[in-house]
Order: structure tokens, then sequence, then C-alpha cells
């Protein structure tokens, strides 16, 4: 709900679960009703007028509430009344394991996060397998990596996490209630303060897919919850198991260790708008020293699509420099003192100095050499980045963009909409709008540009996976100036930039469906796990021979595992009354991630292919756990 501030996970499911029986069932008619009700903020304090007599009042410093004796309600029931659970239902879930706002943009709806304010110069690192991101700790400080295992508390909390995130995935999002989601940040809360913020971290932004689904926001997307659950059930899986540095990389880190990096002369490449579903919205600039490497610059906070856009104008808060992001996508930049993070996010801590510098075009040196790597090798490197496409980059290492040279085709018409079809090195790829927001220019960017078939640009676009090359268009070369660029979430193409030759684009053939490759039959059955739950796939005869049909074009573990889901989703016990038992949350959850484990790697595999890539090339040492 737009104007409330974000709540800690332990709030939540403190206010949620104190409640009686009777009020649990009503809470999600409460949150609703509550939804439609007018909304004002004085300074760090929400008012939520729940009638003409009432008010219920959010006090949060910092932007997040969190105590349960920071919601107050006015009405005669209170403080055990309905009104407060539901409000704190209702309001964006603070991650604390990553300790927002300053964030860069994911795919997925996600949002990472350094320490307050974004400084990230200041910030003092909590290095895996450390006190500060482990809790009591399994190893002691002259003990091996090789050697260090998850201690007791860690071990519960990773099953408490897996067993709450295998209830909600029994429930599907549409069964998923308030109360379901309290008890997965019960547990998002209980591993964040044993150590584990990864498993947290991923707990809190399933919760806050699960409400967007809920709340049918535009935004949402059912393939990404279904990554998010993915990523979370594999973590909580394999932590009680593991050591080493695979343990350290399951714990992960509370906040980005930020380190000295000297002095950087950088370049400006694009500006691309962040709008989370948890409620953030900013901008991040993207820019490039002299050796290709990519550094990012980011201003993100509570807001909706209009700080996306409004940001691209604000100064960068690095060091004294009065640049806007919007500026420096285009000019350069000079730092001393530098900090940046593994994902090589710059810091903004006292000792950083910055003055603006000349930038560079696309075309020249350095910039150019981007564009000079072979697609093959960018699309290895995406796909073999920490975590798949969208996950945090490292500093100089695998990342999910794109330079691409390409002839622009025209228009396509798919299942979900038109995208815009160009030829890159004789690979047709499909180029798609980054995000749906009305209040972006990412649509309309992509219908003008469609206009300008047979132009040549260079553009920046970040991979999609699948079985036919797609990738979301970020920014391009303008198509009737080479010497310019357009960051097209932020910037407005008109009639007046297209080629003079430029013609309305013709009527939009239909393209070949992804969907008629046949591992569409678990993908469809995985995502519909996440949309309706166990129930949808319990049906006699849901299968319908699908798993034969998959051992018959070869791919046999595709059928087994299809058949393997449905057959956990349809077992339900009988006691001595025959009356039905309580359904196997785990059995279904450890089904259900087979499929979904085994769907992702097929299609990376597929993705590779698409794109002319040997699969062998793609470094499997490099997915993360789940993906």
């Amino acid at each position: 709900m737009a104007g409330l501030p974000a709540v800690s996970p332990a709030v939540t499911a403190e206010l949620v679960g104190a409640l009686s029986p009777r009020l649990r069932k009503r809470l999600d008619g409460g949150i609703a009703k509550l939804a439609a009700r007018p909304v004002t903020r004085d300074g760090d304090t929400v008012r939520i007028s729940v009638d003409d007599d009432t008010d219920l009042t959010l006090h949060a410093p910092g932007g997040t509430v969190t105590g349960v004796d920071a919601v107050r309600c006015g009405c005669l029931l209170a403080p055990d009344c309905l009104h407060r659970a539901a409000a704190v239902s209702l309001a964006p879930v603070a991650d604390e394991s990553a300790e927002p706002p300053a964030t860069s943009p994911l795919p997925n709806g996600t949002a990472e996060a350094d320490g307050p304010g974004g400084s990230g110069g200041a910030s003092s690192p909590s290095a895996p397998g450390s006190g500060a991101a482990t809790g009591t700790g399994a190893a002691t400080a002259e003990g091996s990596p090789e050697a260090e295992v998850a201690d007791p508390a860690q071990r519960d909390a990773a099953r408490a996490v897996r067993d709450a995130v295998a209830t909600l995935l029994e429930a599907g999002t549409d069964g998923a209630g308030a109360v379901v989601q309290a008890e997965v940040l019960r547990a998002a809360h209980t591993a964040r303060l044993a150590g584990l913020p990864r498993a947290a971290s991923a707990a809190v932004s399933v919760v806050t897919g699960v409400r967007a689904a809920r709340s049918a926001d535009p935004a949402f997307r059912l393939a990404d919850l279904a990554d998010g659950l993915r990523d979370v059930l594999g973590v909580a899986g394999r932590l009680p198991d593991a050591t080493g540095a695979e343990l350290a990389a399951l714990r992960g880190t509370a906040r980005q260790p930020y380190r000295p990096d000297g002095s950087l002369r950088l370049y400006g490449l694009f500006s691309e708008p962040v709008l989370t579903a948890s409620g953030y919205a900013g901008a991040v600039t993207w820019t490039a020293d002299a050796d290709g490497r990519l550094y990012t610059v980011s201003d993100v906070a509570p807001g909706g699509a209009g700080r996306a856009v409004g940001a691209a104008d604000r100064a960068v808060r690095i060091g004294d420099t009065s640049l806007t992001h919007r500026e420096l996508s285009r000019a350069g930049l000079a730092v001393s003192g530098a900090t940046v993070s593994p994902t090589g996010r710059l810091g903004a801590g006292a000792g950083v100095r910055a003055v603006r510098a000349s930038g560079a075009d696309w075309r020249g040196e350095p910039l150019d050499r981007l564009w000079g790597v072979p697609v093959g090798d960018q699309v290895s490197r995406a796909l073999g980045a920490p975590g798949g496409p969208g996950a945090p980059v490292p500093q100089g290492g695998g990342h999910d963009l794109l330079f691409l040279d390409v002839t622009l085709v025209g228009p396509v018409r798919e299942t979900g909409g038109d995208c815009l079809l160009a030829d890159c090195d004789g690979v047709p790829v499909r180029l798609v709008t980054a995000h749906d927001a009305p209040g972006l220019p990412y649509r309309e960017n992509l219908r003008l540009l469609a206009a300008a078939g047979g132009t040549r640009v260079r553009v920046v676009a970040r991979l999609v996976p699948g079985p036919l090359p797609r990738a979301l268009l970020l920014a391009t070369e303008h198509p009737n100036d080479a010497a310019a660029r357009v960051d097209l979430g932020l910037d407005r193409l008109q009639h007046a930039d297209l080629p003079p030759s430029a013609a309305r684009p013709a009527a939009a053939p239909a393209a070949p469906s992804p969907d008629e490759a046949p591992l569409h039959l678990l993908r469809r059955r995985v995502q519909q796990a996440v949309s309706g739950g166990r129930r949808v796939l319990a049906f006699p005869g849901g299968a319908a021979g699908d798993g034969n049909r998959l051992r018959r074009v070869g791919l046999g573990t595709a059928g087994d595992l299809l058949d393997a889901l449905h057959a956990a989703a349809a077992d339900r016990g009988r006691d001595v009354f025959g009356r039905l038992l309580p359904s196997d949350a785990g059995r279904f959850a450890h089904a259900w991630l087979g499929a979904a484990v085994y769907t992702a790697e097929v299609e990376r595999a597929l993705c590779a292919q698409a794109w002319g890539v040997d699969a062998g090339r793609v470094a499997a040492g490099a997915v993360a756990v789940g993906a």
C-alpha cells in the first residue's frame, strides 16, 4: 500500500502471532478493508483512518517500524485488535539483513542493498565466517574454512525457513494469506539472528513477491517468484550439511564489504530506473573504467515510478560533484580514495573525492571495447555469473549486461505482447521492455524504435534466459544520431527522432512460441504450483501423459520429475476412520525444487544454444545454490 513505511519482519510475525484464532481467520478481510482507507504522513509518523472516529498510527524513525509499540490503534479493542496486525501485514517488509535503502536493480523485483544511506565507504563488512555474519560461529579464529560447519542454531533456523516456505508453496499465492506470510517472516527473522542473512533476505523477498501477486501488482512476474522460491528452498535445504566455502556462500553477508580501490577514471555508459515490488525506487548509473570493468552509482529510496524518473536528475552521492545521474551517464568521473563493493558499487564515504571529467562515445575508446567482446563470450559470462542473470555483479567479473551491435527489423507479436526483433550477427534477438510500469517510457520507446526498421544501432541490454534469444532493452544509440544515446527508461523518443526513411511498422507477424519446446510442460507445472499450490497438481490425471511426451523426445529426467511432482501433490493418506491425513508439505516442496532446478539448468543450456554458444563454456561452478 502506497505511503506506508517498511515494517520489520519480527514486528509483523509478533502482531499476527498474538491474534486469537478467530481474528486470524478475519485477518485477510481486515487487510482488504484497511487498504481502502486514507493514509497521511507527518514526519516519521504515518496515520491510517480506520473509520471516522478511529486512527491507527505507525511510528517509523528512519522509515522503518522496528517495534510492536510503534504501532498503535485508537479502537476500543486495542492493543489486541485486528487493525494493528492488518496494518503491518499491508506495509512493505523491511529487509533487515540487507539494510536498505541503497539498492541496485534486480529483474526479479528484489533489491540488493548496502548500509544505511548507501555510503558504503564507512561500513565495516561482515566477512563470511566471521562472528558478525555467523552469529555464535561454528569455527575458531584459528580454524580453517574447510573445517567450518553450521552451528545448531543455524541448522535449526535453516530448517525453520525451509518448513515455512514449504507451507507457503503448498498453499500457493492464492492461499498464502497474511498468517502464512507471517510464519515465513518469523523464520526469516530467526535466520537473521542466527547469522544467515542470505536465507533471511531470500525469504523476505518471497513474501514480497506473494504480496505483489495477491494485490495484482502489474510489476509482478510469476517466473521471478518461482526463481525466488527455488533460491530460498535450495539455500535452506543445503545449509545444514554444508561446510567450508559452500557454507560461507550459503550464509551470505549482512553488508556489502566496501574495500579501498585507489583512484578511478570512469566513463558514463547509461542510467536505468529502479522500481521494485518492495516499494523502493530510484536510479542506477553504470560506468566503466579504461579496462572495461563496470561500476555503478545508485540513488534508491522508498517511492514509486515518479521517484524512479526524478532520481535521474538528482546529484550523484559521491564526493562533492554536482553531476546528476542523467549527466553522469554521458560524462565521466575522476574519483580518488574510491571504495568499491564486490558488486562494483561505488561507496560515498567521507574520504571519497570525485570531480567531473570528460566522457566517451560508445564508439570511441575505452567504451568501444565493451562492444568488441564476441557475443558468445558475453552470453557465457551472463549465464555463468554467480546466481545467473539478474544476480549481484562481482566487480570485474560476470554480469548480465549485453553490449550488442544490432540491425532493427521490426515488431513481432508474442503471447505476452509485441517485442522488437533485431538481427545480431545473424542471430534473431527479441528485445523487450525492461519494466511495464506506466510511468516509465520503456514501452513507448520500444514501439517507436520498431518503426526504424533497417537502422543499425548499438544497444545495451540485459540477458533473459530462454529457448529463444531474448534481452531487456535498456539503452540505445539515437536512431538518427550515432553520437547520441538514449536511456530508454528515462528519456522519451519522439517521431522526429526517427530516421527520415522510417515508416510506420507493418502489422506484427506472430512469432513462434517458446512454449513449443517440450520443456514448457514441466515449466508450466512448476509455475502453476507457485500460483495455485499443491492442490492444482493433485487432480487425478493431471499429468495427462505429459511425462510420457517428455520421455519420447529424450527428456527422460524431465518426465520422471514431472511424474514425481504430481505424485507428491496427490499423496494424501487416510486414517483408520477414512479421514484425510495432513499433506506432506516437505515432500511436495522437495519434488517441486527438483523440477525447478532441472528446468532452470536446461533453460540455461537452451539459452546458450539459441545464442550459438557452447553450453560447456558456461561455468557450472558459478551457478548459485538452487539455480
